[in-house]
């Protein structure tokens, strides 16, 4: 028996008018009455019932916690690391401060970049790539100036005014038939593209007998531009070759029959012979060599990585015939009167894809 109802044993003895069942009743209500008396027991604590696992919201959880940590990293790539943006590479290049664009281009090569003193007007497919250049720059047309090129000065990018030719002029680019090479970039000379295929060809007189490589110009008098990349095959033929800076002077030492020959790029060699269809044959060397058409841009890193951002969208934007109507307009109305001497390839050149940032908010890439 549990100790709470515990109490000293009596014995009692029925009286004389009392029964032993009196002295159980009187036993039982003693109890009673002890019960009574003595604090009830604590209730028994109840337990909480087992949480409950919620799925959804640890899902959920889960989820919001991938997009900050995914918002975060954007945000470091966007802000912190990565390629330059656009903007930055403006700053870095220099172009917000420039008022013009000030660009170095041949002015006396049909088709590629001519200077009509007469119409004072710049034609061209150099001159039209410049335009395409300027605009992507954010130079309005009349906001793009041109200056003329000599062959030695290309490299260095000092340019003349056409009007006074001793007025000299230093250049933002220098888009004027400047062959990408090993040697050249060797030396220094930062390019941007290519934006054009050529290959070396041979003018003469429409009474010339037919030129098919260079070895038919041995010991012969032929003219040539210099630092052109055409002087390499004329040399190892044999040839005795007269270098000028200008491809007109060429012309003008062929008509007064001072040499045989003009060699050069076959794009420009073209302009002539359309010119002057009854006065001039093209020849086609079957040269294997590929003239490659560059962008001098200086040591401007910057600059060379937006003029390349201009090429590359011109050349995947399907929206973007830029390049396509300057090749139509220049050089494809040329093809008709060189006849079977290709002039360039009618499709733009690859162009590596520029290491620039693109912005969520921009649209850098088509």
């Amino acid at each position: 028996m549990s100790e709470r109802f515990a109490w000293p044993l009596r014995r009692r003895t029925p009286g004389p008018d009392g029964t032993a069942e009196d002295i159980a009743v009187q036993d039982i209500a003693e109890r009673e009455a002890a019960d009574r008396r003595l604090p009830p027991p604590d209730p028994e604590p109840l337990a909480d019932p087992p949480p409950r696992f919620n799925l959804a919201a640890f899902r959920l959880a889960g989820l919001g916690l991938a997009l900050v940590l995914a918002l975060a990293l954007a945000m470091v790539r966007v802000f912190v690391g990565g390629p330059p943006s656009v903007a930055q590479l403006r700053a870095e290049s220099g172009v917000d401060g420039w008022t013009e664009l000030l660009v170095g281009v041949k002015d006396d090569q049909p088709g590629i970049a001519y200077y009509d003193s007469v119409k004072k007007m710049w034609s061209g497919f150099d001159v039209d790539t410049a335009y395409m250049i300027g605009e992507d720059l954010g130079f309005r047309r009349d906001e793009v100036k041109f200056f003329g090129m000599e062959s030695e000065d290309r490299a260095r990018m000092q340019a003349y005014d056409v009007v006074d030719r001793n007025k000299r002029v230093a250049v933002n680019l220098v888009i004027a038939s400047y062959s990408i090479t090993k040697e050249r970039m060797e030396a220094g000379v930062v390019f941007a593209g290519p934006y054009l295929y050529t290959e070396q060809s041979v003018l003469t007189l429409t009474d010339h007998p037919a030129v098919a490589t260079f070895e038919d110009l041995a010991k012969k008098e032929v003219c040539s531009l210099s630092t052109a990349t055409s002087l390499t095959g004329l040399e190892k033929a044999g040839a005795h070759v007269h270098r000028k800076n200008r491809i007109s002077e060429c012309i003008t030492d062929m008509r007064e029959h001072r040499v045989e020959a003009v060699s050069t790029d076959a794009a420009i060699l073209a302009g002539y012979k359309a010119r002057y269809p009854n006065e001039f044959k093209h020849w086609d060397l079957g040269y294997d060599a590929t003239e490659k058409w560059g962008v001098n841009v200086g040591e401007n890193q910057a600059l060379k990585k937006l003029v390349n951002l201009t090429l590359y969208r011109s050349l995947k934007d399907p929206k973007d015939d830029r390049w396509e109507k300057a090749f139509q307009s220049n050089l494809q109305v040329e093809v008709e009167q060189n006849k079977d001497t290709p002039i360039a390839v009618a499709n733009q050149p690859p162009v590596t894809k520029p290491d620039v940032r693109d912005l969520p908010w921009e649209d850098v890439f088509p």
